[in-house]
């Protein structure tokens, strides 16, 4: 490494125990999508301090914001979450025990992605400070990223449009990149309908049952799943179905994901829905609207970006250097996994990898190496907003192993790991390695300009527009 990437990192051993301790606090006090108060004005006061403009309600939510430090180009945006999870409570210790019962948790360990985000973009702002060059600093604090709300609103209101590259990360049980694939493009809606009321037994014939609506409307998608494309996903679940079995329901209401590699595939996809809707109206004599809540695109994973991260990672040692304690803690965690969960999640990791890799590679526990993808394509089957500022700007996604082989997403043991020492180890690699791979796109000139020459030929040098409709508002 540089003497100046070398700053980076003296900047973040500085900060190691104060950005330790924010995100325990974040961990210890988790709030749900768009009510990360405590979170999001925890990380934007830290930046305020060291001198970052700090602009809220991006999106037009109450726990969105800017940070900018810095002038002239490149600029470069660094993209942090700090949602939790509802009902997964849990204390960093490796057996099942709620902190408070029913509550939410860090089950998706975003008290660690938004807090190593702000500690890279903290990073590149020391390595511009010494060397003097031009570039902007922007850190996004991305709310709702659980109920796929945040950065798709954010970017509807275009705060992404003048990026010239976008860095981020997730914790997983490795360390690599998001590449070589896409997650789903996805739209979220809720169909109500419409009846009237009337009592169950003696004037069954003068009601018109709501539920029955919604019912009808899902036998006709479940018959629509056999003729849509075979990597699309519909799910859904009844909300509200009425209070009384002698009342017939005059209000019901049904919510669906939506899900396909493509957006215009969802869009396909969506009207059928509808249509299905349509059909349980005219069945059961009710009237619905659509209540559309948020959708986002599929992610467009940059190879040239994301190749500049993997070398990072190999620069810094290929992983988090977990020690004897932290290993002892991620294998009781683990041993609470099904061994056969734990298998397939290791085969599966194997076969995304590069000729070469081992097992010894992985580790049987915590990944402390860099694993490099195969060239295979592939389709990760969940949705992200990311994907929204893919299409926007050239963006690579960081991995690292923040919990063991096997951990199941959104569980308990994933809060477990995300407030332990564990989680806290991935985190400062995660800060470095984005810090790093921020830093060489502003050092390396022509490594940015390769990133968005493939990023325009991806996109056909179409403009990004918005799958949200008129109207819509963060819920």
């Amino acid at each position: 490494m540089t003497d100046i990437e070398r700053t980076l990192v003296r900047t973040l051993d500085e900060r190691r125990d104060r950005l330790a301790d924010l995100a325990r606090a974040i961990w210890a006090r988790p709030e749900t999508a768009l009510q990360e108060r405590f979170a999001s004005q925890s990380l934007a006061a830290v930046l305020s301090e060291a001198g970052f403009a700090v602009a809220w309600g991006a999106g037009g939510m109450d726990t969105a914001f800017v940070a900018e430090w810095g002038a002239g180009g490149p600029v470069i945006g660094l993209l942090g979450e700090y949602d939790a999870l509802p009902g997964l409570s849990q204390d960093a210790r490796p057996e099942r025990h709620e902190l408070v019962a029913g509550g939410p948790g860090h089950g998706c360990g975003h008290n660690l992605y938004g807090v190593a985000a702000m500690a890279s973009a903290l990073a590149l702002q020391a390595a511009l400070r010494e060397t003097g060059r031009p570039g902007t600093v922007r850190f996004y604090g991305c709310p709702a990223e659980e109920t796929l709300t945040g950065k798709t609103y954010m970017a509807r209101d275009g705060v992404f449009d003048d990026l010239d590259a976008a860095v981020t990360w997730h914790p997983s049980s490795v360390n690599g990149v998001w590449a070589n694939g896409s997650s789903l493009a996805m739209y979220s809606f809720q169909v109500h309908f419409r009846g009237v009321a009337s009592h169950g037994a003696a004037d069954p014939h003068r009601g018109r049952s709501a539920l029955d609506g919604a019912m009808l409307m899902d036998v006709g998608v479940n018959y629509l799943r056999e003729h849509v494309i075979a990597d699309a996903r519909i799910h859904a679940v009844i909300t509200h179905g009425g209070q009384a079995p002698n009342v017939v329901p005059p209000k019901a209401s049904i919510w669906y994901f939506v899900r396909a590699p493509r957006r215009d595939q969802v869009e396909a996809i969506y009207q059928r829905v509808l249509d299905c809707a349509r059909g349980a109206a005219l069945m059961s004599g009710t009237e619905f609207d659509v209540g559309f809540l948020t959708a986002c695109a599929e992610l467009l994973p940059n190879e040239t970006i994301s190749a500049l991260a993997l070398d990072a990672m190999d620069d810094l040692g290929g992983g988090p250097a977990f020690d004897a304690e932290e290993l002892a803690f991620a294998a009781a965690l683990q041993a609470t996994v099904d061994p056969a969960q734990v298998e397939a999640d290791l085969r599966e990791t194997l076969d995304k990898a590069a000729a070469g890799t081992t097992r010894d590679d992985l580790g049987a526990v915590l990944c402390q190496r860099t694993i490099r993808p195969n060239a295979a394509p592939r389709i990760m089957y969940g949705s992200t907003e990311v994907g929204d500022v893919s299409q926007i700007a050239p963006t690579a996604n960081l991995l690292a192993a923040t919990h063991p082989h096997g951990t199941p997403a959104h569980s308990w043991q994933l809060t477990a790991s995300a407030g332990s020492a564990v989680g806290l180890r991935g985190m400062d690699f995660a800060a470095r390695a984005m810090a790093l791979t921020a830093w060489r796109l502003i050092a390396e000139p022509e490594t940015l300009r390769a990133a968005r020459t493939e990023f325009e030929a991806a996109t056909g040098g179409r403009k990004y527009v918005s799958p949200l409709p008129d109207g819509a508002r963060p819920k």
